[in-house]
């Protein structure tokens, strides 16, 4: 068998190594989410809150095995849609596959940004929200720019502030409740007059864009040093250690309010510290969940960016979207792409619209790439990488699929209208190169 070191050589510098892509991981997925969403779960699951975060943490895991075994066994950037293109072999399908994974990253961008620029940002400087999302998202683009070492070193320093957000409250809370306060019992409360497995369900469609951002790391594969040793370590070290995050994080707000009051809150961990008394000023949990924001959006910006990439190199984009920059060998062209369009779309609709917009996307993508690396098995390459035992990849899919029946029709919608404006530009391509073809044009 091949050695690592002949993984494919690539016009992209590989600056990332073991920690940097495990710190890359947990801090998208370790992003905006939990800050916010623990309310919206508490409205549908009460106070177990806890449950319906792990089914998603094993949903996400069967997943995740898929993306480990296809990203060390084909490093390239693209991600999904190079797995697509590889295992079906069929233009449209990868197109397809990876306009999803583009719209639901640029989606999730703007709706961090109205994230950023909404009540958090005002406990500092009282400015418009639109305005202030436009220049959030121009400021993660220069740095993006920059290159990818500068941004994933950010990337860093932010997750470490953000863990150490989400670990003052259940510190915070563990000292409140060892002091005979709070109430534990209400962590296996679930609401009244409501089946405790449909309640679980609902939740876990939430939840599930907690873990979602893993995916994210398939993109800058190619940056990756030692791709095949370090990538399985890094994606299911920083999944579970999201997990432990988040299951303490569940216990400690069931223990610390009651869910109809985490229901009705949008900065619940904010207000979970605030119950216990410990006198942790507004001011420093608000600029946590800023510098949370601001990490899950570069993060998801650097995928935006590096997925646009991808695709031009396979030539499912126009051949100026492969453009980087001499010296900081960074795809400038798709990085101002992509900040465009995010820009854009921070006048679509709100934060909790994006985010379900977002998951149904991603589904799409994860199904996609779960049937793949049923289909790329017999693929042989001539280097070493990580193998799933073959009924995870079954497992994703039927979870997959569970999880879009899920989905609302008003959500459904959104991501259609999304999806044919991704066809149409397919058409609009195929086009232009029939026509270049007929005329002659190389």
């Amino acid at each position: 068998m091949a050695t690592i070191e002949q993984v494919p050589d690539t016009k992209l510098k590989r600056g990332i190594s073991g920690p940097l892509l495990y710190l890359f991981i947990l801090g998208d997925v370790l992003g905006a989410g939990v800050y916010a969403l623990v309310g919206v779960i508490s409205a549908e699951v009460g106070g177990a809150i806890w449950v319906p975060l792990m089914v998603a943490l094993a949903l996400a895991l069967l997943t995740a095995g898929s993306y480990a075994e296809l990203v060390t066994k084909y490093p390239k950037a693209g991600g999904a849609a190079v797995f697509a293109e590889r295992a079906f072999k069929r233009p449209f399908i990868s197109f397809l596959v990876g306009f999803c994974m583009l719209a639901a990253g640029v989606t999730s961008a703007a709706g961090l940004a109205q994230a950023f620029a909404g009540g958090y940002l005002t406990t500092f400087i009282d400015v418009p929200a639109v305005p202030a999302a436009l220049v959030f998202l121009v400021l993660l683009a220069l740095l993006n720019m920059r290159g990818i070492k500068e941004s994933v070193r950010s990337n860093v320093v932010m997750t470490v502030i953000e863990v150490s957000g989400l670990v003052l409250v259940i510190v915070v809370v563990a000292i409140f409740v060892g002091g005979g306060n709070g109430d534990v019992s209400r962590v296996t409360e679930f609401p009244p007059g409501v089946s405790a497995a449909s309640a679980v369900l609902a939740a876990s469609l939430i939840a599930y864009y907690s873990f979602v951002g893993f995916e994210v790391s398939a993109n800058v594969a190619e940056e990756v040093k030692d791709v095949s040793r370090v990538y399985p370590r890094a994606i299911f070290g920083a999944l579970l250690t999201a997990g432990v995050v988040y299951l303490l994080i569940g216990l400690a707000s069931s223990a610390a309010m009651a869910p109809e009051d985490l229901a009705g809150s949008s900065s619940p961990l904010l207000d979970v510290v605030a119950a216990t008394g410990a006198g942790i000023p507004n001011w420093l949990f608000s600029l946590v969940a800023l510098i949370a924001v601001a990490n899950g959006a570069l993060l998801t910006m650097i995928m935006s960016s590096r997925l646009t990439y991808g695709m031009a190199e396979q030539g499912l984009f126009p051949s100026i979207f492969d453009r980087v920059l001499p010296n900081r060998r960074t795809p400038w062209v798709a990085i101002v792409a992509t900040t465009l369009v995010a820009m854009a779309l921070t006048l679509t609709g709100g934060l909790e619209s994006l985010s379900q917009t977002v998951v149904l996307l991603l589904l799409f993508v994860f199904l996609s790439t779960n049937i793949a690396v049923l289909v790329l098995r017999k693929d042989d390459v001539e280097h070493r990488h990580f193998r799933i035992p073959v009924i995870f990849p079954y497992l994703a899919i039927a979870s997959c699929i569970l999880l879009l029946t899920q989905q609302t029709g008003e959500i459904w919608l959104r991501a259609g209208i999304l999806l044919a404006l991704g066809l149409a530009l397919y058409g609009v391509q195929r086009l232009v190169r029939g026509r270049s073809k007929s005329q002659g044009t190389p």
